[in-house]
This record gives C-alpha cells, sequence and structure tokens, in this order.
C-alpha cells in the first residue's frame, strides 16, 4: 500500500508505495481508514517533541471500516464503522479500574512504535516499519488493537468522526470533563489551534459566558469567534497578553486557564491569568525540557490556585466519543466545521506548512482505496 512515512526526525515526510500490512494477530483488527485528521501532534514528532523511533508512519486521529479481526476480537466485526483511539483503553489495569482510562498503563507499549506486543505489522522495503500510537492512520489500512477501537453508527461521516479521535475528545473533553466549568463561569484559552477550538466549544456547552481567545494568529483568533469565544486578545509587540486577558473580566482574571501550546512562557501566563481560587489547565504538549518556575506561596497557598494536567480530555472513550456524536446531531458540537481542507497523502508536509501557519483549524486526509 501506499503511506506516508516519516524517515527521520526533523525530516520531510515521504510517501511509499511498497509498505506492506501482515494480518490482525490475537487481538487485533485490520482496518481501512477512510479519514485521517493532520494534528499537531503528528508534527511534533516529526520535530521530536514526542520521541518515536522511526522510520514511522504517523496519523493516530482516524475513522474507518474493519476488514478483518483477529482471535479473540468479540466487540467489532468485519462492516462496522470505528472510531480509532489513540490511546488504547483495556478496561482492565490498574488505571483502567481507578476510572482513568485514559492513562492505561497498555498504552505505554506505544512509546516502540507498535502495536501492544512491541512489534510493528508494517514493513517497507523488507525492514520493520513502526506506526505512530498504534495506529499508523496516515496509510490506507492498519492493523490496530481492538481496544483501540470504538463502534460508531454507520450513518456518521467517516472524516467528521476521524477527528473525534483525537482533537475533539481532547479539547472538549479539557473543558466537560478535566475542568470544573460552571454556568456563568469565564475563561481564557491560550493556543486555539484545532485542539484550542474545541477547548472552547467545550468550555461553551459547559455553560462558560466570558471566553477569551488567546493567539498571535488573526485567522485562528477569527475561527474562535466561530466556535464560541466571545473576546479575543491577540499576542503581538505591545500586548501584554495577561493584562489583557484580565482586563475583559475586571482585572480579577478566568475561572478556568487553559494552556493549549506546551510552551513554557505560556504555560506560566495561563497561571498568571488565572484568578485567586482559579482552575488551570495544561492541555498543550511541551518538549520534554520544558520546565516551569513557580512562586509556591503565590501559586498554590495565598493565591489557592489549582493546576492540573490533561491527557486525551480525561476521556473514556467508550462513554465519550457516543456522548460528543450526541452533541453534535442536536447541533451543540461543530465537527464538519473544523475541516478546513481534504488532502491526500501526498500533501501531508503542506499539511503541516498550513498547521503552522495559522490558516486550517484541521486538514483531513481522504484515502484513495
Amino acid at each position: 500500500m501506499k503511506a506516508a512515512v516519516l524517515p527521520g526526525p526533523g525530516q520531510p515526510i515521504e510517501t511509499r508505495d511498497d509498505v506492506e500490512l501482515a494480518p490482525p494477530g490475537p487481538g487485533e483488527a485490520r482496518v481501512k481508514v477512510v479519514a485521517s485528521g493532520v494534528c499537531h501532534s503528528d508534527l511534533s514528532v516529526q520535530n521530536g517533541t514526542i520521541p518515536l523511533p522511526t522510520p514511522i508512519v504517523l496519523g493516530h486521529e482516524g475513522a474507518g471500516v474493519v476488514e478483518e479481526v483477529g482471535e479473540g476480537v468479540s466487540t467489532v466485526k468485519p462492516g462496522d464503522h470505528v472510531v480509532l483511539s489513540f490511546v488504547p483503553a483495556c478496561g482492565e489495569c490498574f488505571m483502567c479500574s481507578k476510572g482513568q482510562p485514559y492513562l492505561c498503563e497498555k498504552s505505554a507499549a506505544q512509546a516502540a512504535g507498535g502495536l501492544l506486543d512491541g512489534t510493528t505489522r508494517l514493513t517497507s522495503d523488507g525492514a520493520p516499519l513502526h506506526q505512530m500510537a498504534c495506529l499508523g492512520t496516515y496509510g490506507p489500512y492498519a492493523i490496530v488493537p481492538e481496544i483501540s477501537m470504538v463502534k460508531i453508527p454507520d450513518d456518521v461521516p467517516l472524516d467528521v468522526a476521524a477527528l473525534i479521535g483525537c482533537g475533539v475528545l481532547t479539547g472538549v473533553g479539557a473543558a466537560l470533563n478535566t475542568a470544573d466549568i460552571s454556568p456563568g463561569d469565564s475563561v481564557a484559552v491560550i493556543g486555539c489551534g484545532g485542539v484550542g477550538l474545541n477547548v472552547i466549544q467545550g468550555a461553551r456547552i459547559a455553560g462558560a459566558t466570558t471566553i477569551i481567545a488567546v493567539d498571535r494568529f488573526d485567522s485562528k483568533l477569527e475561527m474562535a469567534r466561530e466556535f464560541g469565544a466571545t473576546h479575543t486578545v491577540k499576542v503581538e509587540d505591545g500586548v501584554d497578553p495577561v493584562g489583557a486577558t484580565m482586563a475583559v473580566n475586571e482585572g480579577r482574571g478566568v475561572d478556568v486557564a487553559f494552556e493549549v501550546i506546551g510552551l513554557g512562557p505560556t504555560i506560566e501566563q495561563a497561571i498568571n491569568t488565572a484568578r485567586a481560587g482559579g482552575q488551570v489547565v495544561l492541555v498543550g504538549v511541551p518538549r520534554l525540557d520544558v520546565m516551569v518556575n513557580l512562586n509556591a506561596a503565590f501559586t498554590w497557598l495565598y493565591l489557592a490556585k489549582s493546576i492540573k494536567g490533561c491527557w486525551y480530555g480525561s476521556s473514556d472513550v467508550y462513554s465519550d466519543v457516543p456522548k460528543l456524536l450526541d452533541l453534535w446531531k442536536k447541533g451543540e458540537l461543530k465537527l464538519e466545521e473544523l475541516i478546513s481542507k481534504e488532502v491526500t497523502i501526498d500533501d501531508v508536509n503542506q499539511a503541516f506548512d498550513d498547521m503552522q501557519a495559522g490558516t486550517v483549524a484541521r486538514s483531513v486526509i481522504r484515502h484513495q482505496h
């Protein structure tokens, strides 16, 4: 098959047409990937923020149709439409038993760039080819674990469903699951890319009435208003983003501040933007060497702020995917509007450029079969 492959850290994506796929093993399924979102985390693998072995088929936000199942698979069958989850959820490990399936212990296997047994089902030119997040949705077919799939109704468009697998679950989940937003609350969202837009609409769904979008791109701020932002702050020379954000709320800061970039300065900005007694939710993926200097007295003690990490929107995919689809069917959650451009796997490098330029909410790869 033809797939988009990252040959090494810092290198452009290349298209290979010699990729071969092994049959599914026990607990695995072969999925025809119909659509894949181009997510910032894919770019983070390319630039080394997320260290994974290469060469690797990127892509972790996708949806498709089950074509074949391996031994012991019982929750899906050939013909089922599925959303792919980049965090396996086994339902049996310690973290799953604690109600935190987004931290499932099975997901540790992803660091090896293969499936749950640490091996990959892909080869290129006879050599092993890694797959991102036990998926690799930049190829038209993938062998994935049963516990990385959520069955969905056949009438849900698969390009729309693909976005749920990462950006929507992460962003909306950050607002609905990780944060404690009450009706009438004020919220700031620092970083308004694909995930940030979903944080904004999650905050709107949760009942926040003041939603401040903070970004350096006019294009992203315009999209933020479409998804529910009530105010915008453009980060540019001469503008103090903390002061400008706090000014919207009478100088006291917001009830909840979300950081959706993963940089030390913007993390500190989010902390300073939250009001006394407020919450800070860290959603963006930082490089492993990012450190934050905090004044303990005026962060936790005297001002009683709380800081929460957010991985995968603190989601339980088996309950949250149906919940998000229900919100979409009711018209409360925008999904089609997230798709700015449809591309092929030959266009991935341009899609990365568009993402960094802030001109798209999401590019979606439509695979040719």
